[in-house]
């Protein structure tokens, strides 16, 4: 599909969704033997919370950047002192960092059943070089899913974001807020607001987003690999979509 064709639907009909699993996703005509998705939005779109459901629901592994860096900085590894200071105000790692960390995680054996990338790639280059670690491994990315959301909706949801700092677990005080008030629901720590969730700070990231990750969305149209999604639903409607859609997934990734 080229740029600045027609949108795919945000709910494809069976006979749709029919029509789109006989297309086989595939880089450097290679067939997936996984599913391994992407998902790009700007931060706060939500994607991060349906990637973890998808990990629930069908064993993909979901490998979020931004938690494999806080993982690093908790640790205290030469990565992680590299990159406090650039989260915090809330830029964009080096891609040869970044991309050093992901090809770490993908060898280990928990990401034979699929992968959903969370928040990366953000650049052209990123892209590229995944493109070029899959292919080496005889794998390839099945569908790049497109979440679609306004700045403003994005301050209004980071502004009132709060994180666990010992498990990471994600909450929302308006939309997917905890059973006790500041408390983490999985083991009870006080939760705590992201210094880059500040609103000064979320301003920012949405700018170097645009400038940066958003031709991405066009890089993986050209590829017939994207498909949108309407971002700004409740967390059960965008999971109930996703759902439907993983068999047309599955069935790529196998076929």
């Amino acid at each position: 599909m080229q740029a600045g064709a027609r949108r795919k639907p945000d709910a494809p009909s069976a006979k749709t969704s029919t029509a789109m699993a006989k297309v086989k996703r595939s880089f450097n005509n290679r067939t997936c033997e996984a599913p391994y998705l992407i998902f790009l939005g700007p931060p706060g779109s939500g994607k991060g919370t349906q990637a973890e459901k998808l990990h629930q629901s069908f064993r993909l592994v979901q490998l979020s950047t931004g938690n494999l860096f806080r993982e690093h900085i908790k640790n205290e590894t030469p990565l992680g002192l590299k990159v406090k200071s650039i989260l915090a105000k809330g830029e964009l790692v080096p891609d040869d960092l970044t991309v050093q960390m992901v090809v770490d995680r993908l060898d280990k054996p928990d990401t034979i059943m699929g992968v959903v990338f969370d928040g990366f790639p953000r650049t052209r280059d990123q892209a590229l070089a995944l493109h070029q670690r899959l292919d080496e491994k005889a794998k390839c990315i099945t569908a790049a899913v497109s979440f679609r959301i306004t700045d403003d909706e994005i301050v209004e949801r980071l502004s009132a974001r709060r994180t666990c700092p010992k498990d990471n677990s994600v909450f929302n005080l308006k939309s997917n807020p905890p059973r006790e008030n500041d408390k983490c629901d999985l083991c009870g720590t006080t939760l705590l607001r992201r210094d880059d969730d500040m609103p000064e700070v979320i301003r920012h990231r949405l700018q170097v987003y645009r400038q940066q990750t958003e031709p991405l969305i066009e890089f993986y149209r050209e590829q017939d690999m994207l498909i949108d999604i309407d971002a700004t639903r409740s967390i059960q409607e965008i999971e109930a979509q996703l759902d439907e859609w993983m068999p047309m997934f599955i069935y790529n990734a196998n076929s």
